[in-house]
C-alpha cells in the first residue's frame, strides 16, 4: 500500500463532546491518517463516538485508552476495542508482559493492532526518580524506554508509543518491523503556549529518525487554517522521508 506522508499524521480528538469533535473530522478526514480517540472523549460519549467518526471519512481510528490492569481485565477490553474495528489499541507497558500476551492473542485476526506505551512525553528525569526509578536509569530515558519496548515487542506488541528522542535507540536495537508512534510533536514553524510535553521533536526530525506515525494535535487544531497547518506538516514529514 502506498502511504502518502499525510497518512502518517494521527490527529488526536481531544475533545470534551461529538459535536466538535465531529466537525473538526469531517474537515480533517482527507488531510490526516488516523483520527485518535482519547478518554476524554470516548468517556463522555462511549463506543459510538469510534463508528461517528468512522462514517466521517476514510481516516483511522487510534483508540488510546492507555489499559493498564490485571491481565484478565486487559484482555476483555480489548477484545470489546477489537469489535469497533479500530486500527490501533493503547496498552500501558507497565500492565506487563501477561497482559500485552493476552491481547495480542485476541487481537490477532481482528486487524485492530496493539501498541505499547513506554514512558509519558510528559515525563523527565526528576519525574521518574519520584515514581520510585534508580537515578542512573532515570538520567537515561533512552534506556528506560529501550527495556519497555523490548518487553513489549517479545510479549507480542505490534509496535509501541515513545518521544522521538528514544527513536535512535529504539531503531538501532529493535525489529525493524515494530511500529513507532511518536506524540509530543511540534512542527518547526510554530510553538504552543503552556506546552506539557518535555520530550518533543518536529516531524521532520521524528521522521528521519525512524517514526512510523506522528501524534499533532494542537498545533493543528490551535491553526487559523487546521487544513493549511496539516498540509504544511505532511510537507515536513516528506521532507524527513
Amino acid at each position: 500500500m502506498d502511504i502518502q506522508p499525510k497518512d502518517r499524521i494521527i490527529f488526536p480528538l481531544d475533545l470534551p463532546g461529538a459535536k466538535e469533535a465531529l466537525r473538526l473530522a469531517k474537515g480533517l478526514s482527507d488531510h490526516v491518517g488516523l483520527f485518535k480517540i482519547g478518554l476524554e472523549l470516548f468517556t463522555s460519549e462511549g463506543p459510538q463516538i469510534v463508528k461517528q467518526i468512522q462514517a466521517v471519512g476514510p481516516a483511522g481510528i487510534f483508540l488510546d485508552l492507555k489499559l493498564h490492569d490485571i491481565p484478565a481485565t486487559v484482555t476483555r477490553a480489548l477484545r470489546a476495542a477489537s469489535r469497533l474495528g479500530v486500527d490501533f489499541v493503547t496498552i500501558h507497558a507497565d500492565a506487563g508482559p501477561e497482559a500485552i500476551r493476552g491481547a495480542a492473542e485476541v487481537a490477532a485476526g481482528t486487524g485492530t493492532r496493539i501498541l505499547a506505551v513506554t514512558v509519558l512525553t510528559s515525563l523527565d528525569k526528576d519525574t521518574l526518580i519520584q515514581l520510585g526509578y534508580q537515578p542512573d536509569l532515570a538520567e537515561d530515558m533512552g534506556k528506560v524506554v529501550l527495556r519497555k519496548a523490548a518487553m513489549a515487542r517479545e510479549a507480542g506488541a505490534h509496535g509501541i508509543v515513545c518521544s522521538g528522542r528514544e527513536l535512535e535507540t529504539i531503531r538501532a536495537n529493535l525489529d525493524p518491523e515494530l511500529i513507532t508512534i511518536v506524540p509530543g510533536i511540534r512542527p518547526a514553524w510554530g510553538s504552543v503556549s503552556s506546552d506539557d510535553q518535555k520530550r518533543i521533536a518536529t516531524p521532520r526530525d521524528a521522521i528521519r529518525a525512524g517514526a512510523d506515525y506522528l501524534v499533532i494535535g494542537r498545533p493543528i487544531r490551535d491553526a487559523a487554517d487546521p487544513v493549511e497547518a496539516a498540509e504544511m506538516i505532511a510537507q515536513e514529514i516528506s521532507e524527513g522521508l
